[in-house]
């Protein structure tokens, strides 16, 4: 089918959405290929076991095409898609709860690389990653849109069905609580 619309890297979500909708399959994968790192890494740091990231983002998109419909432009499309992620992530969570699993040993993992190097990023990394853990929901959530995705607060209220000085509230305590931990 030719395209409604030219495509390139420069359209914009809107132009991708409106040409997906009209039978464009190209602007579909644009779409997931814009947006499917960042949201993995908002799952990721927002407790989403590592084997099911890739899983959950697949499920992400499947919802959001279900419903592109409803997205009004209201927020950016990453804002409305990082929203439903998040949803997704929670229906996660609660089956995973009905079940048990049995994690893989922590000697499977790949230690390439300069020993002690990798053992200063690795131990960061699990405090930040215990840190993130230990904080409430939103203030994990709001902190993980802010620093790793680089949202701006009404675009985190938006998303998170709050207001943006509530946005700012949870993230400065988000990260003070992440100092203490850290240091």
């Amino acid at each position: 089918m030719a395209h409604p619309l030219p495509l390139s890297e420069t359209s914009s979500d809107a132009a991708l959405i409106l040409a997906w909708q009209s039978g464009d399959e190209q602007a579909a994968a644009e779409l997931v290929g814009r947006h499917a790192r960042p949201l993995a890494r908002f799952l990721a740091g927002a407790g989403a076991p590592e084997a099911d990231v890739d899983d959950l983002v697949q499920e992400t998109f499947i919802r959001a095409f279900r419903s592109v419909d409803r997205f009004r432009g209201q927020c950016q499309f990453r804002t409305w898609l990082l929203t439903i992620g998040g949803n997704v992530l929670k229906d996660f969570g609660r089956r995973a709860a009905r079940r048990k699993v049995m994690p893989l040993d922590e000697a499977v993992r790949d230690v390439t690389g300069d020993p002690h190097e990798h053992a200063e990023a690795s131990e960061a990394e699990e405090l930040l990653a215990a840190g993130l853990q230990k904080l409430p929901r939103l203030q994990r959530e709001v902190f993980l849109l802010r620093a790793q995705q680089g949202l701006e607060y009404d675009e985190i209220a938006a998303a998170l069905h709050t207001t943006p000085g509530a946005a700012r509230v949870h993230y400065h305590h988000a990260v003070r609580k992440l100092k203490e931990i850290v240091e």
